[in-house]
């Protein structure tokens, strides 16, 4: 559990946070509702004070439920757990877990296009798409086809050297090698692989020692024909501040996109995880919860775990009362999203102390511009909404405004408790007016 739990918070955390504050702690002991994790006094400390959300939410994602987190100072030697995944590893083991495989991805209409080149890649790494590009809104597997595609490939390929990193990564990765005047060291690991995959490369627009390192990288990679593959939340010409070259270049492969999935694909995503967890979800059951959460994959699966979780801790049957209680963090229970967005976007208003027509005006005065942007990323968390139908709330904006507005705040997030809390309770507020 604590493995998984790890491997959620690194991808909200970077490695140096992960690694400093978490990496060495270890599950003591787990009731089903408290979780007792062992740390010094010190990190136990800082944890709380700034990193509790983190883990709260890893947990969740893991469990797909809450539990009670006690940090405790007093019990058992820490231990580093191995993690799967670092910046850029000397080696990556094949994993076989239910997420990783194309086994395992639910294929339907809205992703058929990007399983079908991912499968070919990792079939024949650098002999046919270069790179491969696949786009999509969070939630929805992109993720998951990268990790099989590094599986199959080491699965078929065991000694070929093959990289799996992230945007944020690969940023904190060149930071250091400057810092550290050790950049040869990361030229010769970069450039000499043999597959390279990307998650969130969008996370180096902006970032121009990254995205001139990177591009050198991706020219010797090519010139050599290894593979590239890369997972993004939007095309590359969608990409806000991305240097025109690497986006030239990013196009130049095949481009694959990923929609939300129909209701087909959602009755199997939730019938697949049901049979993994092996409870049987009554045929109501699942529609019910096909209807409610219909453009979150991830969410999907946590009402099923959550439902799974009910049953083995509460032995109660599995209906649709129990379902509408595992969704009700991810769903508005009932809330119209056109009434839940309006709510968010009045209640930012009423923080901010601004008229709420401004948040959707062209006003675009500091004060205005950053309320709006918290309106924008608050109604990306709370609603399943796409981020082209978030700009339609907001005078027609496009989808890369909407999209700079979530990059902008999401590390404002990171970084500045009184920012998280303020989205916190703009959507608390909302949902409970």
């Amino acid at each position: 559990m604590w493995t998984l739990v790890c491997n959620e918070l690194r991808q909200s955390l970077n490695d140096v946070i992960f690694n400093i504050w978490f990496s060495p702690s270890q599950i003591i002991d787990f009731d089903g509702a408290t979780v007792r994790i062992s740390a010094s006094e010190f990190r136990k400390t800082t944890i709380e004070k700034k990193f509790y959300k983190e883990l709260s939410d890893a947990f969740r994602n893991v469990l797909g439920f809450d539990v009670n987190i006690v940090i405790d100072d007093s019990e058992k030697p820490e231990q580093t757990v191995q993690v799967q995944e670092t910046a850029v590893p000397d080696e990556q083991p094949v994993t076989t877990t239910e997420e990783n495989t194309f086994e395992t991805f639910v294929v339907g209409n809205d992703n058929r296009f990007a399983y079908t080149a991912a499968k070919a890649v990792a079939e024949n790494p650098g002999k046919g798409y270069n790179p491969l590009f696949i786009y999509g809104s969070s939630g929805l597997g992109k993720t998951h086809l990268l990790c099989a595609i590094r599986n199959e490939i080491l699965a078929d390929n065991p000694d070929m050297n093959v990289i799996f990193t992230r945007g944020e990564d690969l940023v904190n990765l060149i930071v250091h090698g400057i810092n550290s005047n050790n950049m040869n060291s990361i030229h010769e690991k970069l450039r000499n692989c043999d597959v390279l995959l990307v998650d969130d490369i969008q996370f180096i627009a902006g970032k121009n020692s990254t995205q001139e390192e990177f591009f050198h990288t991706f020219n010797a990679l090519e010139a050599e024909k290894k593979q590239i593959v890369l997972i993004s939340d939007s095309t590359p010409k969608d990409i806000p501040v991305l240097d025109e070259r690497l986006r030239t270049r990013f196009e130049q492969g095949l481009i694959a996109d990923i929609q939300p999935p129909d209701f087909e694909t959602r009755m199997a995503i939730i019938q697949r995880k049901a049979n993994n967890l092996e409870i049987e979800l009554p045929q109501e059951v699942a529609e019910f919860i096909a209807e409610k959460v219909k453009t979150n994959i991830r969410q999907l699966e946590g009402a099923v775990k959550k439902i799974h979780a009910l049953v083995n801790l509460e032995g109660t049957p599995i209906n649709i009362a129990m379902a509408q209680n595992a969704i009700k963090d991810l769903a508005s229970e009932g809330l119209p999203t056109d009434e839940l967005v309006n709510r968010i976007i009045s209640e930012t208003a009423r923080t901010f102390g601004i008229p709420q027509t401004d948040i959707v005006s062209k006003k675009k005065d500091n004060k205005t511009v950053k309320a709006r942007q918290v309106a924008i990323y608050a109604i990306r968390e709370a609603a399943d909404l796409t981020q082209q139908e978030i700009s339609e709330y907001f005078s027609g904006r496009d989808r890369t405004t909407i999209h700079y507005a979530l990059n902008k705040i999401q590390p404002m997030i990171e970084r500045d408790p009184a920012m998280r809390r303020n989205v916190e309770n703009i959507i608390k507020n909302a949902k409970e007016q």
